[in-house]
């Protein structure tokens, strides 16, 4: 969600001339910044969504396996207590 915003405005400084006046907001404060630096920081927020995003993804595949194998394991340790497999 966050990453969109920040593609979104992204997209609406690329449309602006380069010699705007551009605010950014500090807290609730809103202060003149140079569209240039903005444009930097917000490509910076958007490789650090990035980045988490991925991070995420890989942890998220990593204990979706090793769930997996959890219960693969119980059930095949359970199995020969009841006399069938867990389903």
């Amino acid at each position: 969600m966050e990453k969109n915003e920040v593609e979104q405005t992204l997209a609406e400084l690329a449309k602006t001339a380069d010699d705007a006046v551009i605010y950014k907001a500090i807290g609730s404060l809103l202060v003149k910044a140079e569209k240039a630096k903005v444009t930097e920081d917000l490509n910076e927020r958007k490789s650090l969504l990035e980045t988490r995003s991925t991070v995420i993804a890989r942890q998220e595949e990593r204990i979706k396996a090793q769930v997996k194998e959890a219960q693969t394991k119980l059930q095949e340790d359970l199995s020969p207590v009841s006399g069938q497999p867990l389903s």
